[in-house]
């Protein structure tokens, strides 16, 4: 019998997702969990005769899976959510949403906004999220405070905000975070330039060189549009893709965000050198940013990771209708019904974002010995009756609102869609007071 200290939970589902093996849907199956981590996968009436003591949850109509990675987000921006609609990216970013950063963004309005994103991607099936913004200590804090997992960014522009004056300070005041937070369990973290069109050639090198130090990734906006690819064109010479690798970016640590308009030879640079894509359906098509490539990037072996952007430009942080979305688009803009299949795209949700974050040996399947970060999918509502398959249901019919219980750690930080530790009209409070601050202008 396998012993482990403290108390032992099973959790008993109708179905059980793993995402590995790739084709496997366990029926009859137990998850046992314990010290944060999964104990065992096995059939029920074996889970109950070895874990005698351990406390049961039953799930007779759900699908278990591995909690959801939204491998791209700006969290705190879920304050300006419908703030500035229906406009292209520069417009967007350079006369309303960088004015309103300038105006408002503060550490308060970090905490706030991040705590607020945390709790709607927690309700959505959310256990890891991968953040670039500013004041990311305060991030850190929310992080903290509400349970999630995170990667957290440190931030570089080449230009002075409110939270930092120049490259160096930006650097300075991440990796003082960083340094700070580094034995926080449920953190990592990422170098988080934002783009080739605000970094320079010196901040990236030194990006690369911090990156290979600390081991961490480079979570970084790339050809996101046309207008952003003919800009750089005219001011460096060149595509940013082939200026990021003179300078050592392109390699297994780069999360590539967006990644819209990649062609064939960059695609295969990317597959070559073991890059990662952050792909974000929604926002692409709201910022009419166009379609990424994306069923070129699978062909290829890119491992593809899904992401929301922030809620800015999406405008909710749902990575089912990502998931979704990633598949239709990939089928419509291929010709192809079968170019990305429902499991393609929950595991591009999942263990694609583990991948691209390096936290894969930790969590993004349901395996023994990973991080008992976990997620439960209601599926016996009358809209989603009958179910021939829980895959194509969780990507095909189901939605955020169907998720009933979320584990993190082991631990359960929603309850048949309650919060276990946060405060739900408090949140609901501070995003109505940032409100009133925004639109008084």
């Amino acid at each position: 019998m396998t012993t482990v200290s403290g108390t032992i939970q099973l959790i008993e589902p109708r179905w059980i997702i793993p995402i590995v093996p790739a084709e496997a849907v366990l029926e009859g199956h137990a998850v046992a969990v314990g010290d944060g981590r999964i104990l065992d996968v096995l059939p029920s009436g074996e889970a109950r005769r070895r874990y005698p003591d351990a406390g049961v949850t039953t799930l007779p109509d759900h699908a278990l899976i591995p909690g959801l990675v939204n491998a791209h987000i700006h969290a705190a921006m879920a304050l300006m959510r419908g703030l500035a609609d229906d406009l292209p990216l520069m417009r967007w970013l350079q006369e309303h949403i960088w004015p309103a950063e300038a105006r408002h963004v503060s550490k308060e309005f970090v905490h706030d906004g991040t705590l607020l994103a945390i709790a709607e991607l927690l309700r959505g099936g959310v256990t890891c999220m991968n953040d670039m913004y500013f004041f990311p200590e305060m991030a850190a804090d929310a992080v903290i405070e509400s349970g999630i997992r995170a990667a957290l960014g440190i931030i570089v522009i080449d230009f002075p905000t409110v939270y930092a004056a120049d490259a160096q300070d930006y650097l300075a005041k991440g990796l003082a975070m960083r340094d700070a937070h580094k034995h926080e369990s449920r953190l990592s973290f990422c170098m988080a330039p934002h783009a080739p069109y605000t970094v320079s050639d010196a901040t990236f090198g030194r990006i690369v060189t911090l990156a290979e130090q600390l081991d961490i990734p480079v979570h970084v906006h790339v050809h996101e549009t046309a207008g952003e690819l003919q800009d750089h064109i005219a001011r460096h010479g060149v595509r940013p893709i082939e200026r990021m690798q003179s300078l050592g970016l392109i390699g297994p640590g780069l999360i590539s965000v967006h990644s819209v308009h990649l062609n064939a030879a960059e695609i295969e640079l990317y597959a070559s050198h073991g890059c990662h894509v952050a792909h974000c359906p929604s926002s692409n098509l709201k910022l009419a940013s166009g379609f990424a490539p994306v069923t070129a990037m699978l062909d290829a072996g890119i491992n593809v990771a899904l992401g929301t952007d922030g809620a800015a430009s999406n405008n909710s942080l749902d990575l089912f209708e990502e998931m979704r979305l990633a598949a239709l688009v990939a089928k419509g803009a291929s010709g192809r019904a079968d170019a990305l299949p429902a499991r393609t795209a929950l595991t591009m949700a999942t263990l694609g974002g583990a991948r691209a974050l390096g936290l894969e040996e930790r969590i993004g399947s349901i395996e023994v010995d990973k991080r008992a970060d976990l997620v439960a999918v209601n599926l016996g509502s009358l809209e989603l009756a009958p179910c021939y398959d829980p895959v194509s249901h969780l990507v095909y019919s189901a939605g955020r609102s169907d998720v009933s219980h979320v584990w993190v750690d082991g631990e359960l930080l929603v309850d048949e869609r309650r919060f276990t530790r946060l405060d739900e009209a408090n949140l609901v409070a501070r995003a109505r007071r940032w409100q009133g601050i925004l639109a008084a202008k």
